[in-house]
C-alpha cells in the first residue's frame, strides 16, 4: 500500500539510468504516493539527483533555481550529434589544445554568456521536444540564450586527447553545449565523455546515497523505519529563505489560503518568500508583503506537538488528497 511520505532523497544517480527511471525506483522503494526531481541528469551523467517525495514536491522550484556544480571531461578531436559520447560523430579535427591554451579561454566562458542549447535537449519547438525531432532526423535549430556561469576551472589533462573541468552555473546551462563551444573556441572539435553533478544549492555529494544502498536498507528491519533514516526534511532546500514561526491559529488561516497580518510581531525585515512553521512543523511558503504573509504553497501536513515525533519520521497514514 502506498503511503504519504514527505521529504528529500539526495540520490547518487548511476550512469545509464534516466532521471525519470531513478525517480520511479526511489518512489517504489519508499512506497510513496508522489515524487518528482529537481533537474534532469542525462543517462550518461552521474551524481546528485535531488528527489522530492510527497509534500516536498512543493519546494522543487527552490532546488531547480539553485546554483549547480559539475565535474566533466571533454574529449578533443570529435564532435557528435548529441554532444556527448552516446552520439554519432559528425565532425573531426586533428587539433589538440595545450593546457595553457585551455586556461587562456576560460574567462570567455565565465559570467553571463550566450549559449545555444543542444539539439538533443528537452526544450520545445512548436510543442515538440527538441530531442524527439533530432532523433527523427529533423533539422533542429535553437536560438542562443544567456546563461550564467559563476566559475569554470581547468583540473588537468589525463592525456593529449582529453581534459577535465569543474564548473558552477545557474539554471538553464547545458554542460554539453559548454564543451562544444569551448572546443570551437580552441579551434578543434569536442564532446562530453563524463559528467557528474556534485552540488545543487545546499545539497552536496556528502548527502548522496546510491540506489544499491536504498535497496539494501529497504530489506533491513522494518521497511519504512529504516528508509526514513536517510530521508531529509522538506525544508532541506529552503536554506536561503527566512523562517518564521506562527501560532496554530495563524497557521490555520494560512492553510485556508488567508493572509496573516504581522504588524504586532517581530516580522522579518526582508520582503519576499518566507518558510512558515508552527510548533516546528512546516505550514507554508508565503510571501511577506506590506506587513502581511500571503500563502503561496501550503503544506498539507498535520501539526504535531509535545513529545510526538514530527510526521513519524516523514510518514503519515493520514491521506491528504
Amino acid at each position: 500500500m502506498k503511503k504519504d511520505v514527505h521529504g528529500w532523497i539526495v540520490l547518487d544517480k548511476p550512469t545509464g539510468v534516466t532521471s525519470t527511471r531513478a525517480v520511479s525506483m526511489v518512489k517504489r522503494l519508499f512506497k510513496a504516493k508522489k515524487a518528482g526531481h529537481a533537474g534532469t541528469l542525462d543517462p550518461l551523467a552521474t551524481g546528485l539527483l535531488a528527489i522530492a517525495l510527497g509534500e516536498a514536491t512543493k519546494t522543487v522550484s527552490f532546488a531547480m533555481d539553485a546554483q549547480k556544480t559539475y565535474a566533466f571531461t571533454i574529449a578533443w578531436g570529435a564532435a557528435t550529434d548529441s554532444e556527448d559520447s552516446e552520439g554519432e560523430i559528425i565532425a573531426t579535427s586533428a587539433v589538440r589544445p595545450t593546457p595553457s591554451e585551455i586556461k587562456a579561454i576560460l574567462p570567455d566562458f565565465t559570467g553571463t554568456i550566450m549559449q545555444r542549447p543542444p539539439a538533443y535537449s528537452a526544450l520545445k519547438i512548436e510543442g515538440k521536444r527538441a530531442y524527439a525531432l533530432a532523433r527523427a532526423g529533423k533539422q533542429v535549430s535553437l536560438e542562443p540564450r544567456p546563461v550564467e556561469i559563476q566559475s569554470l576551472t581547468y583540473i588537468d589533462s589525463p592525456n593529449k586527447d582529453s581534459a577535465r573541468f569543474e564548473t558552477s552555473c545557474a539554471k538553464g546551462t547545458y554542460i554539453r553545449a559548454l564543451a562544444r563551444d569551448m572546443a570551437e573556441k580552441l579551434g578543434t572539435k569536442g564532446h562530453i565523455t563524463a559528467l557528474r553533478r556534485t552540488q545543487i544549492g545546499s545539497l552536496n555529494d556528502d548527502m548522496m546515497i546510491s540506489l544499491d544502498k536504498l535497496e539494501e536498507l529497504s530489506h533491513i528491519g522494518a521497511h519504512q523505519e529504516t528508509l526514513m533514516q536517510v530521508l531529509l526534511p522538506i525544508e532541506t532546500v529552503l536554506d536561503d529563505i527566512p523562517v518564521l514561526a506562527v501560532s496554530r491559529q495563524e497557521a490555520a488561516h494560512l492553510k485556508n489560503g488567508q493572509a496573516v497580518i504581522l504588524t504586532k510581531r517581530n516580522a522579518p525585515q526582508k520582503q519576499g518568500m518566507i518558510f512558515v512553521t508552527s510548533d516546528g512543523c512546516p505550514i507554508a511558503i508565503a510571501e511577506l508583503k506590506q506587513g502581511a504573509l500571503h500563502p503561496k504553497r501550503v503544506f498539507n501536513l498535520p501539526i504535531i506537538s509535545g513529545n510526538e515525533k514530527f510526521l513519524n519520521n516523514g510518514v503519515t497514514d493520514v491521506d491528504y488528497n
